[in-house]
This record gives C-alpha cells, sequence and structure tokens, in this order.
C-alpha cells in the first residue's frame, strides 16, 4: 500500500480520564469523562445528548449528572456474557442518529475498570 493510500487511525488517548473522537461528532472516553467536574470541557465541546449504559445495581451512583443541560438515553445492560445487548442497539442507534441529523456530536465514555462496567455517550451540538 503506497503512502497515499494508508489508512489513518486516532491515537489513543493519553489517560484514561480523556475522550477520543473516533468518527465525526462521536467520542468514547471513561465515565469520568462526563462527570460533573467535566461541566465546562463537556460545554465547551457543546455536548447536548448522553447516553449511559450501566447496570442495574449501578443506578445508585451511576447517573445522569446534568439532566437540565443534556438529553439522557439511560441503559441498564448486565455485564455478563450471555446479556442480549442487540436489543438495545436500535433505541440506541435512534437516539444517536437523532443527536447527529441536528447537528450534534456523540461521547460515549467507558468504566475505568477492564470489564464491561458502566459506560456513557454524550453527544456535542456544533454550532
Amino acid at each position: 500500500m503506497d503512502e497515499g493510500n494508508k489508512l489513518q487511525f486516532p491515537s489513543l488517548p493519553a489517560a484514561k480520564e480523556e475522550q477520543l473522537e473516533i468518527l465525526p461528532g462521536l467520542f468514547l472516553g471513561p465515565y469520568s469523562a462526563a462527570m460533573k467536574s467535566k461541566l465546562s470541557m463537556l460545554e465547551k465541546q457543546g455536548i447536548t445528548h448522553i447516553v449511559c449504559v450501566r447496570q442495574d445495581i449501578e443506578a445508585n451512583f451511576i447517573k445522569p449528572n446534568f439532566p437540565h443541560k443534556f438529553r439522557y438515553l439511560v441503559l441498564d445492560i448486565a455485564d455478563n456474557p450471555v446479556e442480549n445487548i442487540i436489543r438495545y442497539f436500535p433505541m440506541t442507534k435512534e437516539f444517536i442518529d437523532g443527536c447527529l441529523e441536528t447537528g450534534g456530536s456523540l461521547k460515549r465514555t467507558l468504566e475505568e475498570d477492564e470489564d464491561f462496567g458502566s459506560m456513557q455517550v454524550t453527544a456535542a451540538q456544533n454550532g
């Protein structure tokens, strides 16, 4: 493959707290990237939507931090190998598409630990 046709991939964040724009308007990072202390950064990026994926037992401490600032989709998904996560794809796709169709961007954040843990997706309005 010649240099002109070489695939380009984004580099990984330097720290687990950072987020990465994996596609135009779609961000991925740890849950801590969307915590209360990160409000100014989220606002600077123009975040408007957040998808929070957590386990049922995490509902008391993994929850929408800014319900009056962002639109949330909260999904309670078990962290086990037999969980049928495909059933969540249509509603999540609809939420993401709805955000992006209105000029938004989406950020998905993962829990810091290595297992499935909690995830959060946020969307930014660009403009």
